[in-house]
């Protein structure tokens, strides 16, 4: 995984576009109507890392890449996708691309912007976008299992598999998504060629209007954090239009209106960490006279795995990798002070990598 792919989703006029375009700085059509979305825009962000600046100083870097986060805003949903209506069938087409799914809640009273339902209920609107991920994922089991069943005839070790897609679709016929059911690793192994939408993770981010700054709470994003609760789910309250102010300010400017209103981080830098907590995903550094840069990699990834993302002949020629915590590259001023006073560490190939740990890999 080189970096994290996030799905923006909502029903129509939530707030999506207006908070892709906060993140991204892009310009997708944030307009009052359904479908101002109809192919999903990309937008690829840097993920905020201070130690990148740090670590290129120390290192007299000729430049500093991030890691970077992909998001996509993908057509509002409306009642009906799984079958087709409206532009659902390219809606969920569009978010099995995806790692994760930011689901927009519209969070706000405005009678200037129509409401696809009439009125403001949350939670209605997150459980009709599940519904129709439910409905959709029963579908793609029910054809899964009646392809498996055939070709099982001559073929007994799929009965394994076949067994597993019918508890998925047993647990999905309760309303439940296939994230909460729970699998051993075999069973899980057999899932991971059927991509479930249902069994991706859910950050549920709750949009709410100015009138709710600095506090970014109102009745209606309780309500979320409660049902988020209980489906083992993190909610993030954001006000899309600060977003989109703050995007458009220069660093000083936009630290003073951050401060102005309280916050220490923009709604984009929350959402990326939580983002990255939630698929269990972490950063360690390289750095040198070329370059610095943060590389994404799963939290537990060995030594050599984290080789394999800077480049496979690295992973397969992995000997050894001399690792400096960040704190101490800072402490000492660079990797040969560091290796002055035993700060260096030489780990071999059950090393376990942490995040931030400053890493130069020796391979043959």
């Amino acid at each position: 995984m080189a970096g994290l792919s996030c799905g923006i989703v909502g029903l129509p006029n939530v707030g999506k576009s207006t908070l892709f375009n906060a993140l991204t700085s892009n310009e997708a059509g944030a307009s009052n109507y359904p479908f101002c979305t109809i192919d999903p825009n990309i937008g690829i962000v840097e993920v905020p890392d201070y130690r990148l600046a740090v670590l290129a100083e120390l290192s007299n870097s000729k430049k500093i890449v991030p890691a970077t986060m992909e998001f996509f805003d993908i057509a509002g949903l409306v009642k009906g996708a799984s079958t087709g209506e409206g532009l659902g069938n390219k809606f969920l087409a569009n978010i099995r691309e995806t790692d994760a799914i930011a689901h927009v809640v519209r969070c706000f009273e405005d009678p200037n912007v129509v409401h696809v339902s009439g009125n403001i209920d949350p939670i209605r609107d997150i459980e009709i976008i599940n519904l129709e991920l439910i409905l959709a994922d029963m579908q793609m089991a029910e054809n899964s299992l009646e392809k498996l069943r055939k070709q099982a005839r001559g073929n007994k070790d799929l009965l394994l598999t076949i067994a597993c897609l019918e508890r998925a679709r047993d647990h999905l016929d309760e309303g439940l998504p296939v994230r909460t059911l729970q699998l051993d690793y075999k069973e899980h192994e057999l899932l991971k060629s059927y991509p479930f939408l249902t069994g991706k993770r859910v950050l549920y981010v709750a949009n709410v209007s100015d009138e709710n700054l600095p506090e970014l709470e109102n009745e209606h994003v309780a309500r979320i954090r409660e049902y988020a609760a209980k489906e083992g789910n993190d909610v993030i309250a954001v006000c899309s239009k600060l977003e989109e102010e703050i995007a458009q300010c220069d660093p000083d400017e936009r630290n003073e209106l951050l401060e102005s209103f309280g916050f220490e981080k923009s709604g984009l830098e929350r959402l990326i960490k939580v983002s990255f907590n939630m698929l269990g995903l972490m950063t360690f550094l390289t750095t040198g006279e070329i370059e610095t840069r943060a590389w994404t990699i799963l939290e537990g990834a060995t030594a050599p795995e984290a080789a394999g993302k800077i480049h496979s002949d690295i992973q397969r020629g992995f000997i050894r990798a001399e690792v400096v915590a960040y704190e101490d590259m800072v402490s000492y001023k660079g990797r040969n002070g560091a290796r002055e006073v035993g700060k260096m560490r030489v780990e071999g190939k059950d090393y376990i990598v942490k995040d931030g740990d400053v890493v130069l890999f020796l391979h043959s």
